[in-house]
């Protein structure tokens, strides 16, 4: 696959554009959160789903602090991927992300659902942790500082350990009010994406 190369922008349209739309559907969310939640929220599979939750989930949150941590995430290694690959490229990845995190969080929420438990899922996580698995692919040698503990990691290892604290969470059944299935899934339908447009494995690009 052929990289585009586009001028640098800090803020570039398609990173900036979410986290516009994030922080406007957090306020209208904040001054009356019940219809915003029923009607865009992702919900299990009966009475309050609708096909168009799989991508508006994606732009609510529950708390200052979660819409804070995503977009953070998203601006800190989503503008290195969207300047690296160009905004087309990158809205396609990132919404697969949001919409395949999406389908898995649905199985999930169903299940639960079915057993008595039902409720609705939100964040742009499932695209984030999608983002940054593809930082690690593309950037997998670069170093990473932690907040806690605060060392030095490279991106792939990261990318590879919070794929695995995630795995671990839901398996064993640490829902709580982290959909990390959904992370999950965000991870794997952009491995899914790479994969489709030419990524292996102990390489930097082909094509």
């Amino acid at each position: 696959m052929h990289v585009p190369a586009q001028r640098w922008s800090n803020f570039p349209p398609v990173v900036t554009a979410v986290m516009a739309l994030c922080i406007g559907m957090f306020l209208i969310q904040s001054m009356n959160p019940r219809p915003v939640i029923e009607a865009l929220a992702l919900w299990p599979l009966g009475e309050y789903f609708e096909p168009w939750q799989l991508v508006t989930y994606g732009f609510l949150h529950g708390s200052f602090f979660h819409i804070f941590i995503n977009l953070f995430v998203l601006w800190m290694f989503g503008v290195r991927i969207e300047n690296l690959w160009g905004s087309g490229r990158f809205a396609l990845y990132f919404f697969v992300c949001v919409i395949g995190a999406g389908l898995v969080q649905l199985v999930v929420a169903t299940l639960a659902a079915a057993e008595g438990t039902i409720y609705p899922t939100v964040g742009a996580s499932g695209g984030v942790f999608g983002v940054l698995l593809a930082f690690g692919v593309m950037f997998p040698n670069e170093r990473i500082m932690l907040l806690i503990p605060p060392i030095p990691l490279k991106a792939k290892w990261f990318v590879v350990i919070i794929g695995a604290i995630s795995l671990f969470a839901g398996l064993a059944g640490d829902i709580g009010n982290i959909a990390h299935f959904a992370h999950l899934g965000g991870m794997v339908f952009g491995l899914l994406v790479l994969l489709w447009w030419g990524w292996r494995p102990g390489r930097y690009w082909v094509g």
